[in-house]
């Protein structure tokens, strides 16, 4: 009687938390896609109201779409986060396999060593990733990009795709060997169709600080043929004047992406974190 009385109580408490979180996650975006759509004066005069038709203004988005580049920067953004994406998940899967799969003398040292990678961030090592990137001749080039990022995800990626990996039934596994199945088929076929929900969580969580990154970007690819969305509404930031419409409209537009991968990937996203939580 008294867990009956007492779960609709913390069930509440429960949303209303996770709600208050939402509310504050949420926040910022909306400030700045509203701000997006209003004039100037009206961004510094009354910031946190919606658009009216007397503040309605998308000079901002005609700015960001007249400046010829910045269809370019978006295309940039999305072939880094893509392909950094797919080398990720890749590579980060195949050597997550090994690791769960497979026993052999070093395999806990080497799951540990890959898992300091998520301690350390990457960025300390930027002037020997500069250095290094300068000797390959890979300045000012998506590959190099690519190659930084792909770096950086890999240790959370190997570190959850393995933990899911050990869950899946050897029973299957032996099965597709008795079967005839090499490792790679039993890997690609068996294996990987059982984690898309860790997967999706990947992909999420590595997607988000590669999108938005503004470090390595300015550092490795700053040439014009190769920025950035974040990196390219710098453009529109000046030392004495601001162009705060078009900063703001970019903004909005390079949120987009981000909440279009949430919307396809939700569903599998929210089952590999309870998954997760679960274990």
């Amino acid at each position: 009687m008294s867990r009956a009385a007492h779960s609709p109580a913390r069930s509440a408490a429960a949303h209303a938390v996770l709600i208050a979180y939402t509310a504050i996650a949420l926040f910022p975006v909306l400030l700045i896609v509203i701000n997006s759509l209003k004039s100037r004066n009206a961004i510094f005069r009354s910031p946190l109201a919606l658009p009216t038709p007397e503040t309605f203004d998308p000079v901002g988005y005609t700015t960001v779409m007249a400046q010829g580049d910045f269809l370019l920067y978006f295309q940039n953004s999305l072939i880094v986060t893509v392909g950094s994406l797919f080398f990720v998940i890749l590579f980060g899967a195949m050597a997550a396999f090994a690791l769960s799969e497979y026993r052999f003398r070093g395999n806990t040292l080497t799951g540990l060593y890959l898992a300091l990678g998520i301690m350390i961030p990457i960025r300390l090592g930027t002037v020997a990733i500069l250095q290094m990137m300068v000797a390959s001749g890979l300045v000012n080039t998506l590959t190099a990009l690519i190659l930084v990022y792909t770096a950086q995800g890999l240790p959370l990626c190997i570190f959850i795709l393995s933990e899911f990996m050990k869950t899946v039934s050897d029973d299957l596994k032996n099965a597709g060997r008795i079967d005839g199945l090499s490792e790679y088929r039993i890997f690609f076929r068996l294996v990987l169709p059982l984690v898309r929900p860790a997967m999706a969580t990947v992909a999420v969580f590595t997607m988000i600080p590669i999108w938005n990154d503004l470090w390595f970007p300015l550092i490795l690819a700053p040439s014009e043929g190769t920025k950035t969305v974040t990196l390219g509404a710098q453009i529109f930031i000046g030392q004495f004047v601001t162009n705060w419409n078009a900063v703001l409209a970019a903004l909005s537009l390079a949120i987009l992406p981000v909440l279009v991968l949430y919307l396809i990937f939700s569903r599998q996203l929210i089952r590999g974190i309870t998954s997760g939580a679960v274990k």
